[in-house]
């Protein structure tokens, strides 16, 4: 194995042909096989080019320890997870590297209740790869594969199907809408969608390729060239997904990115309108203030997760929450499924704009506005004298220390955790202002390099 390959919680990511080959996909895939005691499991991919020669790998990886396999083919993240509990499947397995550059790919993991695993779970499965103790199948009881051909299809109609989202209101307004697909996943669900709700769409990068024209990931400054085709085509919205369509950012009609954290908000105030009193939203510690803002203009309570889609899927679960998500653009709506799905942001997000009769700049201007500022340092031998550093240096401060610690007060926080995947410790401030959110870095930082 690699000591480069990447090893998650849900999953395990890397360069394709330098820490992601064949071989390796083949056996993450038998660990998954094994851990889901060669039971049904749903095999789905996004649009990288190395995608057809991983699926073909991880087939023969979950066939080799007696696994039926359910190919689903070239979809979205969402829509494998939907199948996974479509056919009552004991896992998912989900081809994709998400926003990562074009030289990436990744296998993610989902267990039978479409959700990515969790902590535990997943370090079975790699245990089972890092000491070699898979069994394989005989002659006579190697798995075999069947071909989902509908995946997309009723991924579609359950999303059009439900009672929160007003179809009726939304093809009236016949919204132009300008989409960039990234040529991923998203060019094979996004145009159908807007079209089935009754929008004249202008789209980019609908080719299903997976050459990725730009950085895929749909962060502002990516996002030009969309400006650019909402401004001339006159769009009421621009809309973008990454490449396996788990994140929404949107543009507004000037064709400006309005940032991603407001996806999530505006989700929030379709879902809620004003009956959100007695409700639940649950995002994740880094998410920015202005989804808790959101919420609360509606009558809702906000209850904060760790970082990581699968800790939000489950405090979702464990709240009962209306509506949940992370600050990158996913959202996640329980009435469909728990999982992050753009496609359900985007038709929650002409929702509101159908119901509230004002442009997405309009809709903007009139939540109070905030900065965010991130970075990154090395990760020293202990971090319990930074926490410790951080709590006597801001002792007013909320404490939270469920992911890392994250110090709040009402109109601003910093969050200090570690990083999964590298070791480095992440800091990330919001505030009004850049320079007050820049201060609270500062500190962060000077007690990270005394560590």
């Amino acid at each position: 194995m690699s000591d480069t390959l990447m090893v998650g919680v849900s999953g395990v990511r890397g360069i394709v042909g330098t820490d992601l080959t064949p071989e390796v996909v083949a056996r993450w895939a038998a660990a998954f096989g094994t851990w889901a005691a060669s039971g049904k499991v749903v095999l789905g991919r996004d649009a990288r080019t190395s995608g057809p020669m991983f699926a073909r790998a991880a087939t023969a990886g979950l066939m080799s320890v007696g696994c039926r396999v359910i190919d689903v083919g070239l979809v979205t993240t969402p829509t494998v997870q939907l199948a996974v509990e479509h056919h009552r499947a004991a896992g998912g397995i989900i081809l994709t590297a998400s926003h990562n550059p074009i030289e990436w790919n990744a296998l993610k993991f989902v267990g039978p209740d479409g959700i990515y695993l969790g902590v535990e779970d997943g370090a079975r499965v790699a245990a089972l790869v890092q000491r070699d103790q898979i069994p394989r199948a005989g002659y006579a009881s190697v798995g075999d594969v069947s071909v989902d051909l509908d995946a997309i299809e009723r991924h579609l109609d359950a999303l059009l199907g439900l009672r929160g989202i007003d179809l009726k209101a939304i093809r009236r307004r016949r919204f132009r809408v300008a989409l960039d697909s990234v040529r991923g996943a998203g060019g094979v669900v996004m145009p159908e969608l807007l079209e089935r709700l009754g929008c004249r769409v202008a789209a980019i990068n609908l080719e299903t390729d997976g050459r990725f024209p730009r950085p895929p990931e749909p962060l502002p400054e990516h996002l030009k060239p969309l400006g650019a085709l909402v401004r001339r085509h006159k769009a009421d919205v621009g809309l973008a997904v990454d490449p396996d369509v788990d994140r929404l950012a949107v543009v507004d009609e000037r064709g400006k990115p309005i940032g991603e954290d407001y996806t999530l908000a505006f989700a929030v105030r379709a879902v809620l309108g004003k009956k959100g009193k007695g409700k639940t939203v649950v995002c994740n510690l880094s998410t920015s203030r202005v989804v808790e803002d959101a919420a609360e203009a509606c009558g809702a309570t906000v209850v904060r997760s760790p970082v990581g889609e699968a800790h939000v899927a489950r405090a979702i679960i464990a709240h009962k929450a209306a509506v949940g998500g992370e600050g990158n653009g996913g959202v996640m709506y329980p009435a469909l499924h728990v999982g992050r799905d753009a496609p359900v942001a985007a038709a929650l997000v002409l929702a509101l704009l159908a119901r509230e009769r004002r442009s997405v700049s309009e809709l903007v201007a009139n939540a109070p506005r905030y900065s965010i500022v991130k970075t990154k340092v090395p990760r020293g031998a202990r971090l319990e004298p930074v926490y410790e550093g951080l709590r006597r240096a801001f002792a007013n401060a909320t404490v939270d220390t469920q992911d890392g610690l994250r110090l709040a007060w009402p109109d601003r926080w910093l969050h200090v955790r570690p990083s999964n995947t590298e070791p480095i410790i992440r800091l990330i401030a919001e505030a009004p202002t850049v320079a007050a959110a820049e201060r609270l870095i500062d500190e962060g930082r000077r007690l990270c390099a005394g560590s």
